[in-house]
Parts: C-alpha cells; sequence; structure tokens
C-alpha cells in the first residue's frame, strides 16, 4: 500500500458493461446534486469517494483519451497502467449477457496485476443471472450492481473500504508540491530543470523520455516546495508498449498527491483537446490550476499578442475560468520565477477560512437579489451557509428543496463567491443539503 497518498482503485472492463454509469454512481454519493455545467469539454474520469472511514481516488481508466479518437486504450492498456499504480482494480461484467471471451480476457490480466480485485456484477437489477458462471473467472471477492437504478453502489463503496486503507484528511504540511503535467513534448521537464535548477531530469529531443515522477525539492520566500515532473500524456492509441504506457494513471497519481497542478501548454498548439481534459483532472482532483503557456520564446509577437492570445485561451479553458494563466518560456528561462509565485498564491487561497457569520451574510444578499428558480410548484429556499473545509475550499449550503436548484444558479453562487472573497486559481465546492422547514 501506498500511504505517500491517496489510494486509488480504478475501473477496467470491456466496453457496454456500465464502466462509466459505476464511475458516475460512486463519485456522486456524497452530493445532493450534480451540476450538468453547459459549456464542458470533457468527461470524468477522475473522482473522489469520500467513506465514514476515509477517501480514496477513483479512476474509470476507459475515459482516459482524448475525445478525438474513435477507440478506447485497449484492454491490455487499461489494466497496464491500473496494475502500475492503482491499489485495487475494479473488474467490470454484465449481468444480463453471457461471459463473454472478452470478459475472459479482462479477467486472465487483472489476474496478473497482483493487486487486490473485485468482481463487479453491473446491470443486475434483474437477479437472473448464473452466479456460477461468474465464479469462474476466479475473483473470489464480489459485488452486484445497478449503475442505472442506483442498487448496490453504497455496498460497494463499503466493500472497497474494507479492502484497502482509505486515506484520512491529510495534516497540514508546509512543503507545497507542485505537479507539472501535459502532453509529450510542451516542455514539463525543461521547465521542471529551470525550477530545479539544476539537471536531475532526463531531456532530450525525442517526446515522452520522461518516464515516471521526477522529484526535487527547492526554498523559495522561505517556503519548501517540491516539483514533481510527471511523464508525458499520449492519446491511447499512441502510447508505445513498455513502461511509456504507464504515463497517464502515473500522471493521475501525481495530480492526486499535489497541492497545486501546473497545466504546460504548447503556445504553438493552445486548443488541444486533451489540455482541456487534463484541466478537468486536476479540477476534478480538488488541486490547484495554473496553465504555462510554454515555447512563448516561438511565437511571432507584437505588442498586442500576449492580450490577443488570452481570452481565446480562456474560451478553450472555459470550464476552469478560475485558473491562473502565465506565458513562459523555458529555454530563456522567463517567468520561470513567477510560477512559483503563482503556486504560493493559489497555496493562500486554497487554505483561505471564511467565517460562518460573513458567509450567512452573503447568502442572504445573493438570495435577495437573486432567489432560486422553481420547478413545477417546488421552491427551493436556501437557509444558511458554512465552510466545511479548505483545500479546495468546500461549503455547504442548507435549505429545502436543493434537488431542484439548477446548474446555472449553482454557477451563479459561485462566481459571487469568488467575486467577495477570492478564491483564484483553485477550484470551489458547493454542495446542498435538505433541512426540514
Amino acid at each position: 500500500m501506498r500511504s505517500s497518498r491517496m489510494p486509488l482503485v480504478a475501473i477496467v472492463g470491456r466496453t457496454n458493461v456500465g464502466k462509466s454509469s459505476l464511475f458516475n454512481r460512486m463519485v456522486s454519493q456524497r452530493q445532493a446534486i450534480v451540476a450538468e455545467e453547459a459549456g464542458t469539454t470533457r468527461d470524468s474520469v477522475y473522482g473522489r469517494v469520500t467513506t465514514d472511514q476515509g477517501d480514496f481516488s477513483l479512476v474509470d481508466t476507459a475515459g482516459l483519451k482524448s475525445p478525438d479518437d474513435e477507440f478506447e486504450a485497449s484492454i491490455q492498456d487499461q489494466i497496464s497502467e491500473a496494475a502500475a499504480v492503482a491499489d485495487i482494480i475494479l473488474v467490470v461484467i454484465d449481468a444480463t449477457t453471457m461471459l463473454a471471451d472478452e470478459d475472459r480476457r479482462v479477467a486472465k490480466l487483472a489476474h496478473k496485476a497482483k493487486v487486490p480485485l473485485i468482481l463487479v456484477i453491473n446491470k443486475s437489477e434483474g437477479g437472473k443471472f448464473d452466479a456460477q458462471e461468474f465464479e469462474r473467472l476466479g475473483i473470489k471477492t464480489a459485488a452486484q450492481t445497478s449503475a442505472t437504478q442506483n442498487r448496490g453502489i453504497t455496498e460497494l463503496i463499503a466493500l472497497i473500504s474494507r479492502q484497502i486503507k482509505p486515506a484520512k484528511p491529510a495534516a497540514d504540511s508546509d512543503v507545497l508540491k507542485i505537479a507539472l503535467v501535459g502532453r509529450p513534448n510542451v516542455g514539463k521537464s525543461s521547465l521542471f530543470n529551470s525550477l530545479a535548477k539544476q539537471s536531475k531530469a532526463v531531456v532530450d529531443d525525442v517526446a515522452g523520455t520522461t518516464r515516471d515522477v521526477n522529484r526535487t525539492q527547492l526554498e523559495y520566500s522561505n517556503r519548501d516546495v517540491e516539483i514533481l515532473d510527471t511523464a508525458g500524456i499520449r492519446r491511447p492509441g499512441k502510447i508505445g508498449r513498455g513502461i511509456e504506457k504507464f504515463s497517464v494513471l502515473r500522471a493521475v497519481e501525481a495530480i492526486t498527491e499535489a497541492d497545486v497542478a501546473v497545466l504546460v501548454i504548447d503556445a504553438t498548439e493552445p486548443g488541444v483537446t486533451l489540455d482541456q481534459k487534463l484541466a478537468g483532472i486536476i479540477k476534478d482532483a480538488g488541486k490547484g490550476l495554473i496553465l504555462a503557456i510554454n515555447k512563448w520564446d516561438l511565437i511571432d509577437k507584437d505588442a498586442f499578442t500576449h492580450d490577443e492570445f488570452m481570452p481565446k485561451l480562456r474560451r478553450h479553458f472555459q470550464h476552469v475560468p478560475w485558473a491562473l494563466a502565465t506565458v513562459t518560456s523555458a529555454a530563456g528561462r522567463q517567468n520561470i520565477e513567477r510560477l512559483l509565485e503563482l503556486a504560493l498564491g493559489v497555496d493562500v487561497q486554497r487554505r483561505l477560512k471564511i467565517a460562518t457569520p460573513r458567509l450567512n451574510r452573503w447568502l442572504g444578499e445573493r438570495v435577495n437579489h437573486h432567489p432560486p428558480a422553481g420547478f413545477k410548484r417546488v421552491h427551493p429556499k436556501l437557509k444558511y451557509i458554512t465552510q466545511t473545509g479548505t483545500r479546495p475550499p468546500e461549503f455547504a449550503i442548507f435549505g429545502s428543496n436543493a434537488r431542484v436548484i439548477h446548474w446555472s444558479y449553482v454557477r451563479y453562487l459561485e462566481r459571487e463567491l469568488r467575486e467577495e472573497f477570492g478564491f483564484q486559481g483553485t477550484p470551489v465546492r458547493i454542495l446542498f443539503k435538505e433541512k426540514a422547514s
């Protein structure tokens, strides 16, 4: 068991067995409503599951692909990546169909991973299936679920909690961890070397030469800082055989461990869909986010280039409007220290704690100015708010009929919350809890 970070649970299985539906059910258990935000360009593949015993990370390996790809990562690549870093693997099968050869292949590969396995018999709402047939897969621990009907999810989470030791909230550490993530050949390792002022990472002209998480520690502004340089994330169709195919989950692992993630973007390719998806993973992980537009020295510039470039970039990252951004050049050492300054500032924002009376005055003013709309004679009433966590900042709003609040109103509250209190560079979580009248 890796004690240095939150336990990671990976979901694998052939297509059409309900992996993504299962993932969505598991990560949304703690939320009263799930906002379907307009304008997002990514599907969730990373989530955090909270239990009474602690938290664990959940990754849907089939979703670790660019939306531009016409195919999912192969089963072998899914399981190879999961085996590299996961603490437990969920092998998902479809209870409504006979076992396919692909199911048997998944189970065979999963057994080679040498990590604990749980067989998830999904779509089991009908209750008519041959349990003995599934037992032939050789996975002793099993759970029956129906993701579409939200059955067996709580039991599955409890089973996982018994199999691994979920992470308790981390102690307040003074070491700021910064993860450099991004696609291959965008200059992460060069930035790493510039930040560390020493060549501990291997850098050459071949894309993807960083194959693991490299680390270095330094002191900046009287603060201990650890820099994590991750392997470049390729689209699954371009992931080579050997150790490179472990790069995606290793990057997810580093994001989970970090306080702030620097998403390194090639200034000559600012609108790549996979970059947008990585930003979404960082947001879902609850980490601070800085967009580093690297290789700025390769752009033909005039006095207006920067001011014209940034609004275009922001349109590509509408799902993380709170992220900070700066241009960099590892080759020219442009804004290298600026990255550290921004990261320290984001860390301060992530630790902000707002007093409950001040929050309630704010909520009352916003609700009076713009009350939440009702739906079919059901009208939500928001009564009070309290901050329930930091890193990232988390707030619970208590009221009645919160289930009918539209995602646009959640976005309104978050925008107003940031306008009043800050929280630049960090995601903010707003949960709604029912409070009887």
